[in-house]
C-alpha cells in the first residue's frame, strides 16, 4: 500500500437493512490501495426537511428498490470523485452537494450521498493507519458517549401500539462504557420478564425494544420504572428515562391525538401532560415533544420546563446547522439529534455538531430505525466528542454492532479514554 490517497474507484451495490428493505452500500478504493465501506440507513419517522432516500417506485420490493441511487453512485458520483483526495472530506462532500444541486438530495439520493461520504472517510482513515474515531478527532478531545437505549418501542416503530415512539433509559450512574451497558442489560432483561409475566409481551419493535400490549401511555412509563427497580438500580440516581415522542407523527390539525389514551389535546394541554410526566417520573430527556412545524409550542415549553430537562430536536432540527442556530436564538430546545443520513453527508453532520457546540446544546449522535451492521456512527460519536449516542435497543445485531464497537474503542483507548457519563447532560 502506498500513500496515494486520491480516489481511484467508487462502487455501489444493493444490500438490505434491518427491515429487509434495499439500501445502498458503497466501496471506495484509493490509488494507494486503502479501502473504505459504508451503508446508508433509513428512517420510518422522518422529518419533512431531511435528505431524501431515493427509491425506484414500481412494484419491486414494494417500490423501495434503490437501483437508481446505485446507478447514480456508479456513474455520476464515481466520475465526479475520480482523482479527488480522500483526505479532503470537505471537498468530497461539496462535490456531492454540487452534483446533486437540490436542497434535500432528491437528484442523487441522500442514501447515495451518505454512503459515499462515509465510505470516503473510512478509506481516508485506513490510509492514515488510524481508526475512524481518531481520524475524525484529529488533535481534538474524545470521549465515550452516554447511551440512550430503548427498552420499549412504539409509534411508527411498533404499529402505534403506544403513542410514544421510544421509551429509553440512560445509565447516569455508570462510570465506564462497559458498566453502562451492563446496567442497561439488566433493565432490558427485567422489562421483558415483567411484560412476559403479565401477558403483555407482543414481540420486539423495529429497533429491538419490546413491543408491549399496554392500555395507556403512562402504563409504559410505569413499566420502565418498575424494570429499573427490578434490575436493582435506583431510578433517578443510577438510571433515568429518555423519551422520543416523535410528536409530528400524532399531531393532527394543531392537536396531539393520543390513541392509547383516547385523547385529543391542544398544544397547551399536551405540554401540561408532558410536564406532569416529567414531575412524576425520572425523565431527563424529551425528544421531539412537539410537531416539527409547531415552533410556538417548542418555545413555550422550553420556558416552562425544569432546567434539568434535556429538550431534543430531531425532526425539528433535521441535523441542520442553520436550524440549530435558529433554535438557539429562539431558545426552543437545548439539544440536537445528529443523524448523518438526515443531512446527507459527513461534512454537513459535522457542521451541525459544530452548531450544537456554538449554541451550548447537547448532542446525541443517532442511528435510524432501519439500520445495518455499519458502525460509522459509533466512531463519529467518539471522534466528535458528542457526549451522547442513541442506537436503539439492547437487542438485534444491527444495534449490538454499534454497542460492541464502542466496547472495542473503549479497550483501544485505554485508561486515557474518558466516559462522558452524566456530565453529557450538563447542557440541560
Amino acid at each position: 500500500m502506498t500513500t496515494d490517497t486520491t480516489i481511484a474507484r467508487v462502487h455501489a451495490r444493493r444490500v438490505f437493512d434491518s427491515r429487509g428493505h434495499p439500501t445502498v452500500e458503497v466501496d471506495v478504493e484509493l490509488a494507494g490501495g486503502a479501502r473504505g465501506r459504508a451503508i446508508a440507513p433509513a428512517g420510518a419517522s422522518r422529518g419533512s426537511r431531511e435528505a431524501v432516500d431515493l427509491r425506484d417506485g414500481g412494484s419491486r420490493f414494494g417500490g423501495r428498490d434503490v437501483m437508481v441511487a446505485i446507478d447514480n453512485v456508479n456513474r455520476a458520483i464515481a466520475d465526479a470523485l475520480a482523482g479527488v483526495d480522500a483526505h479532503d472530506q470537505a471537498l468530497v462532500d461539496a462535490t456531492l452537494i454540487t452534483l446533486d444541486g437540490t436542497p434535500l438530495k432528491t437528484k442523487l439520493g441522500g442514501n447515495a450521498t451518505v454512503a459515499t461520504s462515509l465510505a470516503v472517510a473510512h478509506a481516508a482513515s485506513a490510509a492514515a493507519g488510524l481508526p475512524l474515531w481518531r481520524y475524525l478527532a484529529g488533535e481534538g478531545p474524545v470521549s465515550l458517549p452516554l447511551p440512550q437505549i430503548q427498552i420499549l418501542g412504539g409509534g411508527a416503530h411498533a404499529a402505534q401500539r403506544i403513542d410514544i415512539q421510544d421509551l429509553m433509559v440512560m445509565p447516569i450512574g455508570a462510570w465506564t462504557w462497559s458498566d453502562a451497558l451492563a446496567i442497561v442489560a439488566g433493565v432490558y432483561r427485567a422489562a421483558g420478564e415483567l411484560l412476559a409475566a403479565e401477558g403483555r409481551l407482543v414481540g420486539v419493535a423495529d429497533e429491538g425494544g419490546y413491543w408491549p400490549a399496554l392500555d395507556r401511555n403512562e402504563d409504559a412509563l410505569d413499566l420502565v420504572l418498575r424494570a429499573v427497580e427490578r434490575s436493582g438500580h435506583a431510578p433517578g440516581d443510577d438510571v433515568v428515562i429518555a423519551l422520543d415522542l416523535a410528536a409530528t407523527e400524532f399531531c393532527r390539525d394543531g392537536h396531539y391525538v393520543l390513541a392509547r389514551d383516547n385523547a385529543r389535546l391542544d398544544r397547551d394541554a399536551w405540554a401540561e401532560t408532558l410536564l406532569r410526566w416529567v414531575e412524576r417520573y425520572p425523565i431527563r430527556s424529551l425528544e421531539d415533544p412537539f410537531a416539527e412545524d409547531d415552533r410556538d409550542a417548542w418555545v413555550a415549553f422550553a420556558r416552562a420546563a425544569p432546567s434539568r430537562l434535556q429538550i431534543v430536536g430531531d425532526d425539528y432540527l433535521v441535523t441542520s446547522a442553520a436550524a440549530i442556530d435558529a433554535a438557539a436564538v429562539d431558545h426552543a430546545c437545548n439539544a440536537a439529534l445528529i443523524k448523518v443520513n438526515q443531512a446527507g453527508t459527513l461534512t454537513e453532520a459535522r457542521a451541525a455538531l459544530a452548531a450544537t457546540a456554538r449554541a451550548g446544546f447537547g448532542a446525541i449522535v443517532s442511528a435510524r430505525s432501519g439500520e445495518t451492521e455499519d458502525v460509522s456512527i459509533a466512531h463519529l460519536a467518539v471522534g466528535a466528542n458528542a457526549g451522547q449516542i442513541k442506537v436503539g435497543s439492547f437487542a438485534r445485531s444491527e444495534r449490538m454492532a454499534k454497542w460492541n464497537e464502542l466496547l472495542r474503542i473503549e479497550e483501544a483507548g485505554g485508561a486515557a479514554m474518558a466516559f462522558a457519563g452524566v456530565g453529557a447532560l450538563r447542557h440541560a
